[in-house]
Protein backbone atom coordinates (compact mmCIF):
# COMPACT_ATOMS: atom_id res chain seq x y z
CA UNK A 1 0.00 0.00 0.00
CA UNK A 2 1.55 3.21 -1.24
CA UNK A 3 2.64 5.68 1.63
CA UNK A 4 0.23 8.45 1.61
CA UNK A 5 1.33 11.83 3.14
CA UNK A 6 -0.34 14.76 4.58
CA UNK A 7 -1.10 17.39 2.43
CA UNK A 8 1.44 20.28 1.53
CA UNK A 9 0.38 23.99 0.20
CA UNK A 10 3.58 23.19 -2.37
CA UNK A 11 5.80 20.07 -3.43
CA UNK A 12 8.87 20.94 -5.53
CA UNK A 13 10.49 18.13 -7.45
CA UNK A 14 14.32 18.63 -7.16
CA UNK A 15 16.15 20.94 -4.82
CA UNK A 16 18.85 22.33 -6.60
CA UNK A 17 18.86 26.55 -7.23
CA UNK A 18 15.52 26.71 -8.84
CA UNK A 19 13.56 24.24 -6.29
CA UNK A 20 15.82 26.29 -3.50
CA UNK A 21 15.45 29.61 -4.14
CA UNK A 22 11.70 28.84 -4.25
CA UNK A 23 11.29 27.25 -1.77
CA UNK A 24 12.92 29.75 0.05
CA UNK A 25 10.83 32.56 -1.45
CA UNK A 26 7.24 30.75 -0.61
CA UNK A 27 8.19 29.82 2.70
CA UNK A 28 9.11 33.44 3.68
CA UNK A 29 5.37 33.63 2.40
CA UNK A 30 4.02 31.42 5.09
CA UNK A 31 3.42 28.47 2.84
CA UNK A 32 4.01 25.02 3.66
CA UNK A 33 6.31 23.59 1.15
CA UNK A 34 7.66 20.20 0.59
CA UNK A 35 10.90 19.47 -1.38
CA UNK A 36 11.21 15.71 -2.63
CA UNK A 37 15.28 15.55 -4.24
CA UNK A 38 16.51 12.30 -6.06
CA UNK A 39 19.89 12.74 -4.63
CA UNK A 40 21.32 12.60 -0.89
CA UNK A 41 21.86 15.47 1.54
CA UNK A 42 25.49 16.96 1.34
CA UNK A 43 26.96 19.70 3.31
CA UNK A 44 29.51 21.94 3.04
CA UNK A 45 31.46 21.26 6.33
CA UNK A 46 31.01 17.31 6.16
CA UNK A 47 31.11 16.91 2.14
CA UNK A 48 33.30 19.19 0.68
CA UNK A 49 35.53 20.54 3.50
CA UNK A 50 39.18 21.99 2.16
CA UNK A 51 40.91 19.18 3.18
CA UNK A 52 38.27 16.88 0.91
CA UNK A 53 37.21 19.53 -1.84
CA UNK A 54 40.74 19.73 -3.75
CA UNK A 55 40.65 15.85 -4.44
CA UNK A 56 40.54 15.84 -8.72
CA UNK A 57 40.44 12.14 -9.06
CA UNK A 58 37.22 11.69 -7.57
CA UNK A 59 35.49 14.73 -7.88
CA UNK A 60 36.42 15.77 -11.68
CA UNK A 61 37.83 12.59 -13.07
CA UNK A 62 35.68 9.71 -11.66
CA UNK A 63 32.58 12.51 -11.65
CA UNK A 64 31.13 11.25 -8.03
CA UNK A 65 29.63 13.95 -7.45
CA UNK A 66 26.72 13.71 -10.81
CA UNK A 67 23.83 11.20 -10.70
CA UNK A 68 25.40 8.22 -11.77
CA UNK A 69 24.17 6.94 -15.52
CA UNK A 70 22.99 3.29 -13.97
CA UNK A 71 20.38 5.71 -12.46
CA UNK A 72 19.22 7.41 -15.30
CA UNK A 73 20.39 8.50 -18.95
CA UNK A 74 18.89 9.32 -22.12
CA UNK A 75 19.41 7.85 -25.74
CA UNK A 76 20.30 10.42 -28.66
CA UNK A 77 20.50 10.33 -32.11
CA UNK A 78 21.67 12.78 -34.26
CA UNK A 79 18.66 13.04 -36.92
CA UNK A 80 15.30 11.12 -37.27
CA UNK A 81 16.38 8.46 -39.32
CA UNK A 82 19.24 6.76 -37.20
CA UNK A 83 18.10 4.39 -33.97
CA UNK A 84 19.16 6.10 -30.53
CA UNK A 85 21.49 4.57 -28.24
CA UNK A 86 21.67 5.24 -24.33
CA UNK A 87 24.43 7.58 -23.38
CA UNK A 88 27.12 6.04 -21.08
CA UNK A 89 29.90 8.63 -20.30
CA UNK A 90 29.84 12.05 -18.42
CA UNK A 91 30.38 15.14 -20.73
CA UNK A 92 27.42 17.42 -22.20
CA UNK A 93 24.68 16.37 -19.11
CA UNK A 94 25.67 16.37 -15.66
CA UNK A 95 23.16 15.87 -13.78
CA UNK A 96 23.09 17.15 -9.79
CA UNK A 97 22.99 14.01 -7.69
CA UNK A 98 22.48 15.99 -4.00
CA UNK A 99 20.29 18.45 -2.35
CA UNK A 100 21.85 21.66 -4.02
CA UNK A 101 21.71 19.72 -8.05
CA UNK A 102 24.44 21.01 -10.05
CA UNK A 103 24.29 24.16 -8.08
CA UNK A 104 26.95 22.05 -5.90
CA UNK A 105 29.16 21.39 -8.74
CA UNK A 106 28.97 24.19 -11.07
CA UNK A 107 31.92 26.67 -11.89
CA UNK A 108 30.33 29.81 -10.91
CA UNK A 109 29.79 31.95 -14.01
CA UNK A 110 27.12 34.06 -13.44
CA UNK A 111 25.68 35.90 -16.80
CA UNK A 112 22.74 37.91 -17.22
CA UNK A 113 21.18 36.58 -20.55
CA UNK A 114 21.20 40.25 -23.08
CA UNK A 115 18.25 42.40 -23.67
CA UNK A 116 18.40 40.53 -27.52
CA UNK A 117 18.38 37.40 -26.23
CA UNK A 118 14.51 37.33 -25.34
CA UNK A 119 13.50 39.04 -28.09
CA UNK A 120 15.53 37.14 -31.21
CA UNK A 121 12.85 36.66 -33.07
CA UNK A 122 11.37 40.41 -33.09
CA UNK A 123 14.84 41.96 -33.23
CA UNK A 124 16.04 39.98 -35.84
CA UNK A 125 12.97 40.61 -37.98
CA UNK A 126 12.68 44.16 -37.40
CA UNK A 127 15.92 44.85 -38.13
CA UNK A 128 16.97 42.60 -40.84
CA UNK A 129 14.18 41.06 -42.13
CA UNK A 130 11.83 38.18 -41.24
CA UNK A 131 14.21 36.08 -44.56
CA UNK A 132 16.94 36.02 -41.85
CA UNK A 133 15.01 33.79 -39.81
CA UNK A 134 14.69 30.92 -42.44
CA UNK A 135 15.64 27.40 -41.47
CA UNK A 136 15.35 28.36 -37.42
CA UNK A 137 12.10 28.02 -35.06
CA UNK A 138 13.10 31.19 -33.09
CA UNK A 139 10.58 32.71 -31.11
CA UNK A 140 10.19 35.11 -28.18
CA UNK A 141 10.49 34.73 -24.62
CA UNK A 142 7.41 36.91 -23.99
CA UNK A 143 8.92 38.70 -21.61
CA UNK A 144 11.48 41.20 -21.74
CA UNK A 145 14.94 42.04 -20.04
CA UNK A 146 13.71 44.87 -17.80
CA UNK A 147 11.00 43.10 -16.52
CA UNK A 148 13.71 40.03 -15.63
CA UNK A 149 16.27 42.61 -14.08
CA UNK A 150 14.52 42.95 -10.62
CA UNK A 151 14.42 39.47 -10.01
CA UNK A 152 18.11 39.46 -11.62
CA UNK A 153 19.13 41.55 -9.09
CA UNK A 154 17.89 39.45 -6.37
CA UNK A 155 19.19 36.28 -7.17
CA UNK A 156 22.42 38.74 -7.44
CA UNK A 157 21.97 39.40 -3.77
CA UNK A 158 21.30 35.95 -2.63
CA UNK A 159 24.42 34.77 -4.19
CA UNK A 160 26.69 37.15 -3.89
CA UNK A 161 27.69 37.76 -7.49
CA UNK A 162 30.99 39.63 -7.68
CA UNK A 163 31.69 42.18 -10.41
CA UNK A 164 31.64 45.40 -11.99
CA UNK A 165 28.39 47.17 -14.03
CA UNK A 166 28.57 47.98 -17.36
CA UNK A 167 25.12 50.16 -17.52
CA UNK A 168 23.48 51.38 -14.37
CA UNK A 169 20.22 52.86 -15.42
CA UNK A 170 21.38 52.81 -18.73
CA UNK A 171 24.73 54.76 -18.39
CA UNK A 172 28.11 53.40 -19.68
CA UNK A 173 30.23 52.34 -16.52
CA UNK A 174 34.11 52.17 -16.82
CA UNK A 175 35.53 48.52 -16.73
CA UNK A 176 32.18 46.80 -17.13
CA UNK A 177 30.52 45.31 -19.88
CA UNK A 178 28.87 48.31 -21.97
CA UNK A 179 26.64 46.01 -23.93
CA UNK A 180 24.49 44.52 -21.18
CA UNK A 181 21.53 45.95 -20.09
CA UNK A 182 21.14 47.99 -17.74
CA UNK A 183 21.07 47.12 -14.00
CA UNK A 184 19.59 48.85 -10.89
CA UNK A 185 22.78 48.64 -9.33
CA UNK A 186 25.86 47.07 -9.34
CA UNK A 187 27.04 43.89 -8.01
CA UNK A 188 26.85 42.61 -4.57
CA UNK A 189 30.88 42.17 -3.92
CA UNK A 190 33.59 43.41 -6.21
CA UNK A 191 35.25 41.54 -9.35
CA UNK A 192 37.55 38.92 -8.85
CA UNK A 193 41.43 39.79 -9.55
CA UNK A 194 43.16 39.30 -12.98
CA UNK A 195 45.96 36.42 -13.52
CA UNK A 196 48.73 37.06 -15.59
CA UNK A 197 46.97 35.70 -18.64
CA UNK A 198 43.74 37.86 -18.05
CA UNK A 199 45.82 41.07 -17.74
CA UNK A 200 47.67 40.33 -21.42
CA UNK A 201 44.31 39.35 -22.69
CA UNK A 202 42.44 42.63 -21.23
CA UNK A 203 45.56 44.65 -22.53
CA UNK A 204 45.12 42.90 -26.33
CA UNK A 205 41.39 42.97 -26.30
CA UNK A 206 41.52 46.94 -25.19
CA UNK A 207 44.23 47.58 -28.31
CA UNK A 208 42.58 46.24 -30.86
CA UNK A 209 39.58 48.14 -30.02
CA UNK A 210 37.08 45.70 -28.11
CA UNK A 211 35.80 46.35 -24.60
CA UNK A 212 36.97 43.63 -22.39
CA UNK A 213 36.02 43.54 -19.00
CA UNK A 214 35.83 40.53 -15.52
CA UNK A 215 33.15 37.93 -16.01
CA UNK A 216 30.65 38.14 -13.27
CA UNK A 217 31.29 35.23 -11.05
CA UNK A 218 29.64 32.74 -8.25
CA UNK A 219 33.57 32.96 -6.66
CA UNK A 220 32.77 35.74 -4.21
CA UNK A 221 35.39 38.69 -3.87
CA UNK A 222 35.07 39.10 -0.52
CA UNK A 223 33.42 38.11 2.63
CA UNK A 224 29.61 38.62 2.24
CA UNK A 225 26.19 38.43 4.10
CA UNK A 226 23.06 37.79 2.41
CA UNK A 227 19.81 39.29 2.02
CA UNK A 228 19.37 35.61 4.19
CA UNK A 229 21.40 36.24 6.77
CA UNK A 230 23.67 33.84 5.37
CA UNK A 231 27.45 34.32 6.02
CA UNK A 232 29.89 33.33 2.09
CA UNK A 233 34.10 33.43 2.39
CA UNK A 234 36.36 35.18 0.01
CA UNK A 235 37.62 33.17 -2.54
CA UNK A 236 41.19 31.71 -2.40
CA UNK A 237 41.69 31.22 -6.42
CA UNK A 238 41.95 27.32 -5.66
CA UNK A 239 40.53 26.34 -8.99
CA UNK A 240 38.86 23.56 -7.70
CA UNK A 241 35.48 24.76 -8.79
CA UNK A 242 33.52 22.96 -11.44
CA UNK A 243 32.89 19.64 -10.57
CA UNK A 244 33.51 20.02 -7.24
CA UNK A 245 31.44 21.53 -4.08
CA UNK A 246 33.89 24.71 -2.03
CA UNK A 247 34.95 23.82 1.33
CA UNK A 248 35.55 27.69 1.53
CA UNK A 249 32.11 28.91 1.76
CA UNK A 250 32.95 31.03 -1.46
CA UNK A 251 31.41 29.48 -4.53
CA UNK A 252 27.24 30.79 -4.29
CA UNK A 253 25.28 27.41 -4.40
CA UNK A 254 22.16 26.45 -2.48
CA UNK A 255 24.56 24.66 0.18
CA UNK A 256 26.23 28.33 1.16
CA UNK A 257 23.79 30.77 0.28
CA UNK A 258 20.03 29.28 0.94
CA UNK A 259 19.82 26.21 2.46
CA UNK A 260 21.55 27.01 6.00
CA UNK A 261 18.56 29.78 5.92
CA UNK A 262 15.94 27.41 4.70
CA UNK A 263 16.50 24.14 6.75
CA UNK A 264 15.62 26.62 9.82
CA UNK A 265 12.07 26.97 8.80
CA UNK A 266 9.85 24.92 10.19
CA UNK A 267 6.99 24.51 7.34
CA UNK A 268 9.91 23.60 4.89
CA UNK A 269 10.42 19.61 4.81
CA UNK A 270 12.87 18.07 2.60
CA UNK A 271 12.35 14.17 1.28
CA UNK A 272 16.06 13.44 0.05
CA UNK A 273 16.85 9.81 -1.93
CA UNK A 274 13.04 10.05 -2.96
CA UNK A 275 12.38 9.68 -7.15
CA UNK A 276 9.20 11.38 -8.03
CA UNK A 277 7.82 9.09 -10.58
CA UNK A 278 5.14 11.08 -11.92
CA UNK A 279 2.76 14.04 -11.23
CA UNK A 280 -0.99 13.06 -11.20
CA UNK A 281 -3.93 14.86 -12.18
CA UNK A 282 -7.35 14.94 -10.68
CA UNK A 283 -9.48 13.11 -13.08
CA UNK A 284 -10.72 16.28 -14.98
CA UNK A 285 -6.89 16.88 -16.19
CA UNK A 286 -7.00 20.16 -15.55
CA UNK A 287 -5.21 20.57 -12.22
CA UNK A 288 -2.39 18.24 -10.77
CA UNK A 289 -3.20 16.67 -7.16
CA UNK A 290 0.15 15.82 -6.05
CA UNK A 291 3.22 13.71 -7.29
CA UNK A 292 3.90 9.73 -6.80
CA UNK A 293 7.12 9.04 -5.39
CA UNK A 294 9.51 6.22 -4.66
CA UNK A 295 12.19 5.94 -2.02
CA UNK A 296 15.95 4.37 -2.65
CA UNK A 297 14.45 1.66 -0.18
CA UNK A 298 12.07 0.69 -2.95
CA UNK A 299 8.62 2.25 -1.03
CA UNK A 300 6.03 3.84 -2.82
CA UNK A 301 4.13 6.71 -1.72
CA UNK A 302 2.00 9.72 -2.70
CA UNK A 303 2.53 13.63 -1.87
CA UNK A 304 -0.75 15.64 -2.07
CA UNK A 305 -0.24 19.10 -2.96
CA UNK A 306 -2.23 22.21 -4.15
CA UNK A 307 0.71 23.49 -6.24
CA UNK A 308 3.48 21.00 -7.96
CA UNK A 309 6.66 22.82 -8.76
CA UNK A 310 9.26 21.01 -11.59
CA UNK A 311 12.55 22.24 -10.71
CA UNK A 312 14.94 19.53 -11.72
CA UNK A 313 17.76 18.84 -14.47
CA UNK A 314 16.05 20.63 -18.08
CA UNK A 315 16.30 17.43 -18.99
CA UNK A 316 14.23 15.56 -16.48
CA UNK A 317 11.96 18.26 -16.65
CA UNK A 318 10.94 17.90 -19.60
CA UNK A 319 10.81 13.85 -19.16
CA UNK A 320 8.39 14.50 -16.06
CA UNK A 321 5.80 16.41 -18.00
CA UNK A 322 5.80 13.78 -20.49
CA UNK A 323 5.76 10.99 -18.69
CA UNK A 324 2.70 13.01 -17.06
CA UNK A 325 1.05 13.70 -19.79
CA UNK A 326 1.09 17.35 -19.14
CA UNK A 327 1.08 19.46 -22.08
CA UNK A 328 0.92 17.93 -25.86
CA UNK A 329 4.40 16.03 -26.90
CA UNK A 330 5.71 18.42 -29.78
CA UNK A 331 5.57 16.04 -33.82
CA UNK A 332 8.63 17.48 -35.35
CA UNK A 333 6.80 15.84 -38.55
CA UNK A 334 3.88 18.58 -38.08
CA UNK A 335 5.34 20.91 -35.96
CA UNK A 336 2.20 20.54 -33.82
CA UNK A 337 2.75 20.27 -29.69
CA UNK A 338 5.02 21.89 -27.41
CA UNK A 339 6.62 19.40 -24.81
CA UNK A 340 9.68 18.48 -26.25
CA UNK A 341 10.06 21.30 -29.00
CA UNK A 342 13.11 23.97 -29.21
CA UNK A 343 15.44 21.76 -27.88
CA UNK A 344 19.32 23.58 -28.07
CA UNK A 345 22.42 23.21 -26.85
CA UNK A 346 25.48 25.66 -26.43
CA UNK A 347 27.62 26.46 -29.10
CA UNK A 348 31.59 26.32 -28.12
CA UNK A 349 34.84 26.72 -29.81
CA UNK A 350 38.55 27.23 -28.14
CA UNK A 351 41.36 28.52 -29.20
CA UNK A 352 45.18 27.51 -27.19
CA UNK A 353 48.30 29.14 -27.20
CA UNK A 354 51.84 28.71 -25.69
CA UNK A 355 53.98 31.62 -24.79
CA UNK A 356 57.32 30.60 -23.81
CA UNK A 357 59.01 32.15 -21.03
CA UNK A 358 56.61 33.77 -19.40
CA UNK A 359 54.30 31.76 -16.34
CA UNK A 360 51.09 31.63 -16.34
CA UNK A 361 50.37 29.86 -13.10
CA UNK A 362 47.24 27.89 -14.07
CA UNK A 363 46.80 26.74 -10.35
CA UNK A 364 45.69 30.18 -9.26
CA UNK A 365 42.37 30.02 -10.80
CA UNK A 366 38.53 30.25 -9.76
CA UNK A 367 35.65 28.50 -12.03
CA UNK A 368 34.12 31.98 -13.05
CA UNK A 369 37.77 33.88 -13.12
CA UNK A 370 38.34 35.22 -16.62
CA UNK A 371 38.43 38.41 -18.68
CA UNK A 372 35.74 38.74 -21.74
CA UNK A 373 34.76 40.30 -24.68
CA UNK A 374 31.02 40.76 -25.63
CA UNK A 375 31.74 42.79 -29.18
CA UNK A 376 30.58 39.49 -30.78
CA UNK A 377 27.75 38.49 -28.53
CA UNK A 378 24.54 38.50 -29.14
CA UNK A 379 23.16 40.96 -31.60
CA UNK A 380 26.18 43.24 -31.05
CA UNK A 381 27.58 43.44 -34.20
CA UNK A 382 25.62 44.21 -37.74
CA UNK A 383 24.69 40.61 -39.22
CA UNK A 384 23.27 42.19 -42.39
CA UNK A 385 25.89 40.44 -44.41
CA UNK A 386 26.32 37.22 -42.30
CA UNK A 387 24.62 33.79 -43.11
CA UNK A 388 23.84 33.87 -38.90
CA UNK A 389 22.37 35.32 -36.07
CA UNK A 390 23.39 35.28 -33.02
CA UNK A 391 27.03 35.32 -31.60
CA UNK A 392 29.63 34.43 -29.05
CA UNK A 393 31.58 35.92 -25.78
CA UNK A 394 35.31 35.25 -26.52
CA UNK A 395 36.99 35.00 -22.82
CA UNK A 396 40.80 34.94 -22.04
CA UNK A 397 40.35 32.76 -18.74
CA UNK A 398 42.19 31.24 -15.80
CA UNK A 399 39.63 28.37 -14.56
CA UNK A 400 41.69 25.74 -13.13
CA UNK A 401 45.44 24.22 -13.01
CA UNK A 402 44.05 20.85 -12.01
CA UNK A 403 46.65 18.60 -13.00
CA UNK A 404 45.49 15.72 -14.55
CA UNK A 405 43.10 17.50 -16.61
CA UNK A 406 45.75 19.42 -17.74
CA UNK A 407 47.59 16.28 -19.17
CA UNK A 408 46.63 17.14 -23.02
CA UNK A 409 47.49 20.69 -23.18
CA UNK A 410 50.63 20.22 -25.02
CA UNK A 411 51.57 22.08 -28.03
CA UNK A 412 51.31 20.43 -31.21
CA UNK A 413 53.89 17.30 -32.70
CA UNK A 414 54.17 16.82 -28.76
CA UNK A 415 53.63 12.52 -28.00
CA UNK A 416 51.45 11.54 -25.34
CA UNK A 417 53.36 9.17 -23.66
CA UNK A 418 57.24 8.51 -22.28
CA UNK A 419 59.48 10.74 -21.44
CA UNK A 420 58.81 13.10 -24.32
CA UNK A 421 55.53 13.56 -23.27
CA UNK A 422 56.49 14.19 -19.58
CA UNK A 423 59.55 16.86 -20.88
CA UNK A 424 56.65 18.60 -22.55
CA UNK A 425 54.31 18.42 -20.11
CA UNK A 426 56.48 20.23 -17.57
CA UNK A 427 57.55 22.56 -20.39
CA UNK A 428 53.13 23.51 -21.17
CA UNK A 429 51.52 23.37 -18.17
CA UNK A 430 53.31 26.89 -16.94
CA UNK A 431 52.97 28.02 -20.64
CA UNK A 432 49.89 27.58 -22.08
CA UNK A 433 46.47 29.86 -22.20
CA UNK A 434 42.95 29.29 -23.49
CA UNK A 435 40.79 31.28 -25.30
CA UNK A 436 36.95 30.63 -25.19
CA UNK A 437 33.84 30.93 -27.44
CA UNK A 438 30.50 30.44 -25.73
CA UNK A 439 28.41 30.66 -28.08
CA UNK A 440 24.40 30.96 -28.95
CA UNK A 441 22.25 27.85 -29.87
CA UNK A 442 19.55 28.45 -32.16
CA UNK A 443 16.90 26.10 -32.48
CA UNK A 444 15.37 24.50 -35.86
CA UNK A 445 12.45 22.54 -36.24
CA UNK A 446 14.62 18.82 -36.60
CA UNK A 447 16.11 19.62 -32.93
CA UNK A 448 13.58 18.11 -30.10
CA UNK A 449 13.02 16.07 -27.29
CA UNK A 450 10.62 13.00 -26.76
CA UNK A 451 9.94 9.40 -25.26
CA UNK A 452 12.10 6.78 -25.67
CA UNK A 453 10.21 3.91 -27.47
CA UNK A 454 13.06 1.09 -26.79
CA UNK A 455 14.45 1.99 -23.15
CA UNK A 456 13.42 1.98 -20.08
CA UNK A 457 14.96 3.09 -16.53
CA UNK A 458 15.37 0.96 -13.67
CA UNK A 459 11.03 1.65 -12.53
CA UNK A 460 10.31 0.49 -16.57
CA UNK A 461 9.70 4.31 -17.09
CA UNK A 462 10.77 5.37 -21.01
CA UNK A 463 14.02 7.37 -21.33
CA UNK A 464 14.27 10.92 -22.34
CA UNK A 465 15.38 10.48 -26.51
CA UNK A 466 17.79 13.52 -27.59
CA UNK A 467 17.10 14.16 -31.43
CA UNK A 468 19.68 17.11 -32.50
CA UNK A 469 22.60 18.28 -34.58
CA UNK A 470 24.62 21.37 -35.49
CA UNK A 471 22.57 23.53 -37.41
CA UNK A 472 23.21 25.62 -40.20
CA UNK A 473 23.33 28.85 -38.01
CA UNK A 474 25.14 27.47 -35.71
CA UNK A 475 27.84 26.31 -37.28
CA UNK A 476 28.45 29.78 -39.35
CA UNK A 477 28.40 31.60 -36.37
CA UNK A 478 31.30 29.23 -34.64
CA UNK A 479 33.35 29.57 -37.42
CA UNK A 480 33.00 33.16 -37.90
CA UNK A 481 33.72 33.99 -33.94
CA UNK A 482 36.35 31.26 -33.76
CA UNK A 483 38.92 33.36 -36.29
CA UNK A 484 38.21 36.04 -34.11
CA UNK A 485 39.56 34.38 -31.11
CA UNK A 486 42.45 33.02 -33.13
CA UNK A 487 43.75 36.66 -33.90
CA UNK A 488 43.12 37.57 -30.37
CA UNK A 489 45.45 34.38 -29.28
CA UNK A 490 47.66 35.27 -32.45
CA UNK A 491 47.90 39.45 -31.05
CA UNK A 492 48.33 38.01 -27.34
CA UNK A 493 51.95 37.00 -28.74
CA UNK A 494 50.99 33.55 -28.57
CA UNK A 495 52.63 30.25 -30.65
CA UNK A 496 51.94 26.71 -31.44
CA UNK A 497 48.71 28.07 -31.49
CA UNK A 498 45.87 24.96 -32.19
CA UNK A 499 42.30 25.38 -32.20
CA UNK A 500 38.89 23.18 -31.48
CA UNK A 501 35.38 23.92 -32.80
CA UNK A 502 33.09 21.50 -31.78
CA UNK A 503 30.65 22.42 -35.07
CA UNK A 504 33.38 20.45 -37.29
CA UNK A 505 31.86 16.96 -36.76
CA UNK A 506 28.37 15.94 -35.69
CA UNK A 507 27.47 16.68 -32.08
CA UNK A 508 27.73 13.84 -29.52
CA UNK A 509 27.03 13.80 -26.03
CA UNK A 510 31.20 12.60 -25.29
CA UNK A 511 33.14 15.66 -26.42
CA UNK A 512 31.85 18.93 -25.51
CA UNK A 513 32.96 21.76 -23.49
CA UNK A 514 29.84 22.35 -21.89
CA UNK A 515 26.34 21.12 -20.23
CA UNK A 516 24.31 24.08 -20.81
CA UNK A 517 21.41 21.78 -22.69
CA UNK A 518 18.52 24.11 -22.93
CA UNK A 519 14.36 24.11 -24.06
CA UNK A 520 12.41 21.53 -24.21
CA UNK A 521 9.77 22.97 -22.08
CA UNK A 522 9.82 26.50 -23.26
CA UNK A 523 7.86 29.45 -22.04
CA UNK A 524 6.39 31.98 -24.40
CA UNK A 525 2.95 34.16 -24.95
CA UNK A 526 1.82 31.73 -27.86
CA UNK A 527 0.31 28.52 -26.23
CA UNK A 528 0.53 26.92 -29.45
CA UNK A 529 4.08 27.30 -29.41
CA UNK A 530 4.93 27.42 -25.70
CA UNK A 531 4.07 24.31 -22.91
CA UNK A 532 4.56 27.34 -20.45
CA UNK A 533 3.67 31.03 -20.07
CA UNK A 534 5.56 33.54 -18.96
CA UNK A 535 5.73 32.27 -14.97
CA UNK A 536 6.66 28.92 -16.35
CA UNK A 537 3.03 28.26 -15.49
CA UNK A 538 1.66 25.11 -17.94
CA UNK A 539 -0.83 26.23 -20.22
CA UNK A 540 -2.72 23.52 -19.80
CA UNK A 541 -2.44 22.31 -16.15
CA UNK A 542 -2.62 25.45 -14.19
CA UNK A 543 -1.61 24.56 -10.83
CA UNK A 544 2.08 23.09 -12.49
CA UNK A 545 4.73 25.45 -12.74
CA UNK A 546 8.03 24.39 -14.56
CA UNK A 547 11.10 26.08 -13.79
CA UNK A 548 14.86 26.16 -14.99
CA UNK A 549 16.52 26.10 -18.58
CA UNK A 550 14.05 23.75 -20.12
CA UNK A 551 11.83 26.94 -20.11
CA UNK A 552 14.62 28.70 -22.87
CA UNK A 553 13.22 28.87 -26.59
CA UNK A 554 16.86 29.64 -27.22
CA UNK A 555 20.70 29.86 -25.75
CA UNK A 556 22.48 32.73 -25.49
CA UNK A 557 26.03 33.23 -25.57
CA UNK A 558 25.99 33.27 -21.79
CA UNK A 559 25.99 29.98 -19.02
CA UNK A 560 22.20 29.56 -17.92
CA UNK A 561 22.52 29.54 -14.26
CA UNK A 562 21.28 33.35 -13.23
CA UNK A 563 18.71 33.47 -15.53
CA UNK A 564 17.07 30.07 -13.86
CA UNK A 565 17.58 31.78 -10.74
CA UNK A 566 15.81 34.95 -12.04
CA UNK A 567 13.62 33.06 -13.14
CA UNK A 568 12.29 30.58 -9.97
CA UNK A 569 12.07 34.17 -8.17
CA UNK A 570 9.49 35.37 -10.45
CA UNK A 571 7.56 32.48 -10.78
CA UNK A 572 7.73 31.61 -7.00
CA UNK A 573 6.27 35.19 -6.21
CA UNK A 574 3.41 34.57 -8.83
CA UNK A 575 2.28 31.49 -6.78
CA UNK A 576 2.01 33.61 -3.18
CA UNK A 577 1.58 36.74 -4.30
CA UNK A 578 -1.67 35.81 -7.18
CA UNK A 579 -2.06 32.26 -7.49
CA UNK A 580 -2.52 30.93 -4.44
CA UNK A 581 -5.09 33.55 -3.43
CA UNK A 582 -6.82 32.59 -7.15
CA UNK A 583 -6.11 29.38 -8.28
CA UNK A 584 -6.36 29.78 -11.88
CA UNK A 585 -4.11 30.89 -15.41
CA UNK A 586 -1.73 33.41 -14.58
CA UNK A 587 -2.26 34.69 -18.79
CA UNK A 588 -4.97 34.04 -20.81
CA UNK A 589 -4.53 31.76 -23.84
Amino acid sequence: MPEIRNKTDVVIVGLGWAGSVMAEELTRAGLNVVAIERGAWRDTSTDFPVAVDPDELRWHTRRQILQPMSVETTTFRNNSSQDAAPVRNWSAFQYGWNVGGAGTHWAGMSWRFLPWDFQAASQTRERYGAEKLKGLQVQDWGITYDEMQPYYDRFERIAGTSGIAGNLNGQPQKGGNIFEGPRSRDYPTPPLKDTHWMRKYRETTKKMGYHPFTIPAGNISQAYVNPLGVTMGPCTYCGFCDFHGCGNFSKSSPQACILPALMRRPNFSVLTDTEVLQVVKHDDGKTAKGVRFITKEGVEGFQPADVVCITAYQMDNVRMMLLSKIGEPYDPKTGHGTVGRNYSYQTCATVTGFFDGERMNPFIGGGALAVQIDDFNGDNFDHSNLDFIGGAGIMGFSTDGRPIQHMDALRPGTKRWGSEWKAGYARDYQTAATIFCQGTSMPVREAYLDLDPVYKDRHGQPLLRLTFDWNKNDVNMSRYIIDHAKKIMLETGGKYVTSENQTDKSWNPYQQDSSHTIGGAVMGADPTTSALNTYLQSWDVHNVFVVGASAFPNNGGYNPTITVGALAIRAAQAIHQTYIKNPAPLVKA
